[in-house]
């Protein structure tokens, strides 16, 4: 089992920059591939950026490209999103997930605002 917790949210003015941390435990966290989502109003839940258990992968939705960037402190069990140029259409509830070995885990998700 692995638990994911996020922190970091909140509400923010465009051009802003928020950080997310999302905080894992269990013991092969540090061995799972992590990922960031977000689900918008009315959307569906979207992949926004994924790292590899090590941190040598990375890979970002086109949306975000040169925007977001992912990174994980594996001796902290941490995985964070580093989002800076924020736009009104990044407001959405952001979720922390972790694959491993084939298993999906989620946070309970942490609500980004960006107003205009």
């Amino acid at each position: 089992q692995v638990q994911l917790v996020e922190s970091g949210g909140g509400l923010v003015q465009a051009g802003g920059s928020l950080r997310l941390s999302c905080a894992a435990s269990g013991r092969t966290a540090s061995s799972c591939a992590m990922g960031w989502f977000r689900q918008g109003p009315g959307k569906e839940r979207e992949n926004v950026a994924r790292i590899s258990w090590n941190g040598a992968s990375t890979g970002y939705a086109g949306s975000v490209e040169g925007r977001f960037t992912i990174s994980r402190d594996n001796a902290k069990n941490t995985v964070y999103l580093q989002m800076n140029s924020l736009k009104p259409e990044d407001t959405a509830i952001y979720y922390c997930n972790a694959r491993c070995r084939s298993t999906d885990y989620w946070g309970q998700g942490t609500q980004v605002t960006v107003s205009s």
